[in-house]
């Protein structure tokens, strides 16, 4: 049986929290050896993923909004939903930014692992 929708927004809440705490390695375990992300910069793997942090923290603060699950196997599901976040320093330090965000998360083992995200800048952005 899949877990329910609160039991992902947990799990996507602690890849946010490894991005908020620039910890690599938190970041690394949450997400699948195979994992693709899809982001405005382009194609980024498991290792590039992680390789952001090198220079600390890529997120100041973040909420996630209306999530919605879609169960695409009895071990494979996809949560989609709509993040605020903030970035720390530079330019845009505290600018609330809005994406639109979905994130596939497959069993593996009795563990389950964030496979593919993408994000989506919202309109106006």
């Amino acid at each position: 049986m899949v877990p329910d929708t609160d039991f992902f927004v947990a799990l996507e809440r602690r890849v946010w929290q490894a991005l908020t705490d620039g910890d690599s390695h938190a970041d690394t375990k949450l997400l699948d050896d195979q994992f693709l992300g899809i982001y405005a910069s382009g194609f980024a793997s498991r290792e590039d993923h992680a390789a952001q942090l090198v220079h600390g923290p890529t997120v100041a603060s973040f909420s996630i909004h209306e999530p919605r699950l879609l169960t695409l196997a009895s071990d494979v599901v996809m949560l989609s939903y709509r993040a605020s976040l903030s970035r720390p320093g530079g330019v845009n330090a505290g600018l609330v930014q809005t994406m639109y965000i979905s994130s596939i998360w497959r069993q593996r083992d009795a563990v389950w692992l964030n496979v593919f995200s993408q994000d989506t800048l919202a309109a106006g952005w």
